[in-house]
């Protein structure tokens, strides 16, 4: 009797004991997970404040490192960004802005003496930013401020930044390269066609469109060998005047260096420190060591690092103070970066997308204290569809009333004129690569590589096209019919649009276009952007046309910012979009090594395998340097 009434009292504690064991484990795995997401946030707090602790001295050097690729907007997220660069470890990249930003406060900085400039590191920027670049230092010193510029191998394009200094020094076994500009690019016909037995369909409208044309030819076509030469001519031309007008060197000079670069070394025993030193292109040949000496005995000590007294200025920065957007009420010029590939949707940092563009461009449109917007452009196109969701944009944002200017960085072509065309002003640098105004259609057959596989393809359809596009197919001729049509409409309604803008006539716009790329320069000549100028004058423009007095705005990057979780979903998403037939069958059957079957699939990856029909017109320029 006794054992059956404990039963249930017994279960009774029991169950009780079980509903605190399991309360009990999940507070403690909820604090667990609690401490593991603080745990970053604590560790990038300790980042900033270390960062921060040392106060900006007098008698300063800004040391300016080129480290990476220089961009308009960085293209991963500031958590990622801060462990790749803590763990030595993901692409490096420096913003144009920040540069700019910092080299303009230190002009005016009592505590800066002189800016360090140190290539070591440099990756990557284009012509644009480098001119961007190099206008501010020139200003820096015309307020009296002296630019020395370090380095170890410098390649030409840190080497256009250096030359801009006072002094260049680099290491006695360092060098200064000066080779010119090449544009290489790798060719698939014989292995896409013959070997893998992929059937790739061009279709498109204007001879110089040739961004599809490795994957249907064996060597670069006449006309894309003429066009790209003739715009990279305008801007090596440029480039070499501006090293020359920097260095005091004669133009003719710097030719003739270029191009009796190999007798010259040999006549120098090899020793490329040397020649750069005879040819002037640098003042002196120091060690690391021996330039921090001389950078204390004309500055300061620091007795602490016992270097000289300097600031990063990734810590400069942090120092300046920046304006409460949020609290600040004064009228505003709102900056909108389209930079990269333009895709579909939503997309990330780094990418130009469709709807997550123009929502950016929305917001500015509904912020009522966003008097005029500054679209900066720095994308070579993508999707005809997704571009033209960026110009509608533009519009309705002109028909609010605020004035659109677009600011053209280093490249700004084919989609990415598409979605420029409609400002009220367009700004682009001598040295911008833009126009590529043309479309194409490609489309990928490859029945003969599943009879490689011992694989056919056979069935019915209800009508004569009914399957038509599927890729194991043969394409049906009255298939590349309805394309070809399709790319021929899509070209119309694009020179009819810029024709429209500009205040033209489409014959007249076809002239220019036909797929062709220009420099800034170029375009200027033929009326396909209004002036000439970087960032700087395109913002000035913007607040003109809003009738914005000097001084009293302000000026916003109106941006969406990713989570680490979304950033981790985006990366995971990237590795696995192109497991298609070509990129498992290439390295095997063409006998291709891992960095050249890596090639291939990069440059495979604007075709983007998740099109929304077979028969899209891309406005793709693969034209930047």
């Amino acid at each position: 009797m006794s054992q059956s009434q404990a039963g249930p009292i017994r279960r009774f504690f029991v169950g009780l004991w079980n509903v605190v064991n399991f309360t009990r484990r999940l507070v403690l795995n909820l604090v667990f997970i609690g401490l593991l997401l603080l745990v970053p946030i604590f560790f990038l707090a300790l980042i900033g404040l270390s960062s921060g602790v040392k106060p900006v001295a007098e008698q300063s050097a800004l040391v300016i490192r080129l480290d990476g690729a220089l961009v308009e907007q960085y293209s991963a997220h500031p958590v990622d960004r801060v462990l790749n660069q803590a763990m030595g470890q993901g692409r490096i990249e420096t913003q144009l802005r920040d540069i700019l930003r910092a080299i303009e406060a230190a002009k005016d900085d009592k505590r800066i003496d002189r800016i360090v400039l140190v290539t070591d590191g440099f990756q990557a920027a284009g012509f644009a930013a480098l001119r961007d670049v190099a206008a501010a230092l020139r200003e820096f010193r015309a307020a009296g401020k002296q630019v020395v510029a370090y380095g170890t191998d410098m390649e030409q394009r840190a080497y256009y930044l250096a030359a801009q200094a006072d002094e260049v020094y680099i290491d006695p076994q360092g060098a200064v390269i000066l080779e010119g500009l090449g544009r290489y690019r790798m060719y698939y016909r014989e292995g896409l066609q013959d070997k893998l037995g992929v059937d790739v369909h061009l279709f498109k409208v204007g001879e110089y469109k040739s961004a599809a044309e490795p994957y249907i030819l064996d060597a670069a076509s006449p006309e894309a060998r003429e066009a790209d030469l003739y715009w990279m001519g305008d801007i090596w031309n440029r480039f070499l005047d501006d090293i020359a007008a920097a260095r005091g060197i004669e133009r003719g000079a710097l030719d003739a260096m270029i191009n009796e670069l190999p007798e010259r070394v040999q006549a120098a025993g090899g020793d490329l420190g040397r020649l750069a030193l005879e040819e002037k292109l640098v003042d002196g040949l120091r060690t690391g060591h021996e330039l921090e000496q001389m950078l204390i005995e004309r500055g300061a000590l620091d007795e602490e690092e016992n270097t000289f007294r300097q600031v990063d200025m990734r810590t400069y920065l942090a120092h300046m103070s920046l304006p409460n957007i949020a609290l600040d009420k004064r009228p505003q010029v709102a900056v909108v970066v389209a930079q990269g590939e333009i895709t579909y949707g939503q997309q990330p940092p780094g990418t130009v997308g469709g709807e997550s563009t123009s929502a950016l461009l929305r917001q500015a449109r509904e912020d009522e204290n966003v008097k005029a917007v500054l679209l900066r452009v720095d994308s070579p196109g993508g999707g005809v569809f997704p571009s033209e969701q960026i110009r509608r944009e533009v519009e309705l944002t002109q028909a609010a009333g605020k004035p659109v200017v677009v600011s053209m960085g280093n490249v700004a072509a084919s989609g990415g004129y598409w979605i420029s065309m409609n400002a009220d002003a367009i700004y682009a640098d001598e040295s911008t690569i833009t126009g590529s105004i043309g479309i194409f259609g490609l489309f990928m057959t490859g029945p003969r590589v599943l009879d490689k596989l011992g694989i056919s393809t056979d069935g019915v359809g209800t009508t004569p096209i009914a399957g038509a596009f599927d890729p194991t197919r043969p394409l049906d001729p009255k298939v590349g019919v309805i394309i070809q049509s399709v790319i021929e409409k899509g070209y119309a309604d694009f020179i009819g649009k810029v024709a429209e803008a500009r205040e033209s006539s489409p014959e007249q716009i076809d002239v220019h276009a036909r797929g062709r790329v220009w420099s800034g320069a170029q375009a200027k000549e033929r009326g396909l952007v209004d002036e000439l100028g970087g960032f700087a004058a395109a913002l000035d423009a913007a607040a003109a046309l809003a009738k914005l007095e000097e001084g009293k705005y302000g000026v916003r990057y109106i941006e969406r910012p990713l989570t680490a979780f979304e950033q981790l979903i985006v990366n995971m998403g990237g590795q696995a979009r192109y497991e298609g037939v070509v990129r498992l069958l290439a390295p095997s059957m063409l006998g291709l090594d891992r960095s050249t079957a890596e090639t291939l699939e990069q440059e495979l990856r604007w075709l983007d395998a998740k099109a929304r029909t077979p028969y899209r017109a891309v406005a793709h320029c693969l034209c930047d340097l």
